[in-house]
């Protein structure tokens, strides 16, 4: 029995909890703590807001019992939360909002409206995002189309990304967002949305927001023709063609920096954070982490310029927390806060919200830690070096495929012209943290997924996650390096 047990031991498969531990927030009965936006503050302690419209400011939230107190309540469904100096700011339903307590005392007591200019007619759908800042300081909300019949009426600017300046009237900046749930302002300076499968968006994605720019969704796109916006009218899409095509056959069409593949790397795709803790939150620094509602997972993403555009790779990360993930935000310490909502929609977490705090262990995972596009192929780079005898004697096997979506009116798109590409030639760098791949086939535009099987580390572990994908809008005419300034 002894002897079994120590073999079990020896062969036993890392997990990611192994890694990354995720801690619960004691949360009271009498709190329905439905998040809708987190901002943590300098004194350890969290603000988070719920669709209920209250926001709760939680004092040692990983004690034991951990203090809850009612900050501000009686807000319309915020989905945000960002400071700025003493004040909170909010996108709520109709506006964006401010608040601070300015005299001590635990609880808001003043409120402001920074905006108000769009409108809404009371679907249930039209939710708004944010709000985050671009790198002069102006606020940025995104707007979700509506859902179902329009009983209400149609309201313009449903389905864009406005820029708000302290004082002077919205400016609705890119057009043809479907349901972005998420909207980031990235360590250099440019800000990022989430957006949602469904129709006209053939799977989750990953955009850069562009003045002038059209994601391809034409629910709102009529109001282009008002003279607030700076986006062009694009002319009404056409049904039923491939990605790659629109981008040349729709006025400023953009593509995704990178694809999330449908059940692959969830279903909805929500709040993300960049890892700017220089290391304490593990070997991903400088890369995204995107929170997926349906999966209750969070995902990574490592991104690189080609051309003067971002694309780059999407991995699975960690699975199993409690409900949907709705918003995730680095902690003080470098941890990652991730609150979590189901509000009736299916989900495979067992809860129907939650707080919890993905922590690193220390421990270095065997990971793919990027994967990059060069003139050949791509180069992988590891979290820790390969073994490379065992390699010369087992090579990995590796399976690369590639595909692309449809622009087209149904919910949703299946994987189109998929095809099996070979790589006729791969080898590891000396220090065995490299393998560089050249592969036959490369197609812009396309979604390029490979599976890594058989690597193994010094240490004898596998990889934790062995599969990739990397959206390739351009292949690189020169090597390019690792890391987010090339």
């Amino acid at each position: 029995m002894v002897v079994l047990t120590l073999i079990l031991l020896a062969i036993q498969t890392p997990t990611e909890a192994d890694y990354y531990a995720a801690l619960r927030v004691a949360v009271p009965k009498s709190v329905e703590l439905e998040v809708g936006g987190m901002q943590p503050l300098k004194d350890g302690s969290l603000l988070v807001c719920t669709r209920r419209g209250e926001v709760w400011r939680i004092s040692n939230p990983l004690e034991e019992a951990p203090q809850f107190s009612l900050w501000a309540h009686g807000l319309q469904e915020p989905l945000g939360l960002w400071q700025q100096g003493e004040w909170i700011y909010s996108a709520t339903r109709g506006e964006l909002l401010r608040m601070r307590d300015s005299n001590g005392d635990g609880r808001a007591d003043d409120f402001e409206t920074i905006n108000d200019d769009w409108d809404i007619s009371g679907n249930y759908h039209e939710y708004n995002f944010g709000p985050r800042p671009d790198a002069e300081g102006n606020l940025w909300v995104t707007t979700n189309r509506a859902f179902g019949a329009e009983t209400f009426g149609h309201k313009d600017w449903r389905g864009w990304a406005l820029r708000l300046k302290p004082g002077e009237p919205m400016e609705p900046m890119a057009a043809g967002l479907r349901s972005p749930a998420g909207l980031e302002l990235s360590p250099w300076g440019e800000l990022f949305y989430t957006d949602n499968q469904g129709e006209w968006c053939g799977a989750n994605k990953l955009s850069l927001v562009k003045e002038g720019a059209y994601y391809g969704h034409p629910f709102g796109i009529e109001s282009a023709h008002l003279p607030a916006s700076h986006v062009t009218y694009p002319g009404p899409n056409p049904d039923g063609i491939l990605m790659p095509e629109a981008h040349t056959k729709l006025p400023n069409f953009q593509l995704p920096a990178v694809w999330f593949p449908y059940d692959k790397m969830g279903r909805s795709a929500s709040g993300m954070a960049w890892d700017t803790s220089n290391g304490a939150f593990g070997p991903f620094a400088g890369q995204l982490f995107v929170g997926d509602q349906y999966q209750a997972s969070v995902m990574r993403v490592s991104l690189q310029k080609v051309a003067g555009e971002w694309q780059g790779a999407c991995y699975p990360f960690r699975k199993g927390l409690d409900a949907g993930v709705i918003r995730v935000r680095q902690a003080n310490d470098g941890g990652l806060w991730v609150g979590m909502s189901d509000r009736g929609w299916p989900s495979l977490g067992t809860q129907g919200y939650g707080l919890q705090k993905l922590s690193w262990s220390g421990k270095l995972p065997f990971e793919i830690q990027q994967m990059r596009a060069t003139p050949s192929g791509f180069t992988l780079q590891f979290t820790t070096a390969v073994d490379l005898v065992a390699m010369a004697a087992s090579p990995p096997q590796l399976r690369l495929s590639s595909y692309t979506y449809e622009l087209h009116s149904a919910y949703g798109s299946d994987e189109m012209e998929t095809q099996e590409l070979v790589i006729p030639e791969f080898h590891f760098s000396d220090d065995g943290r490299y393998l560089h791949c050249r592969v036959d086939g490369l197609r812009e535009g396309y979604v390029h997924e490979l599976h890594v099987e058989g690597l193994r580390s010094l240490a004898g572990t596998t990889l934790l996650h062995d599969v990739v994908y990397y959206t390739l809008l351009h292949i690189p005419t020169n090597d390019e390096g690792f890391g987010i300034e090339d």
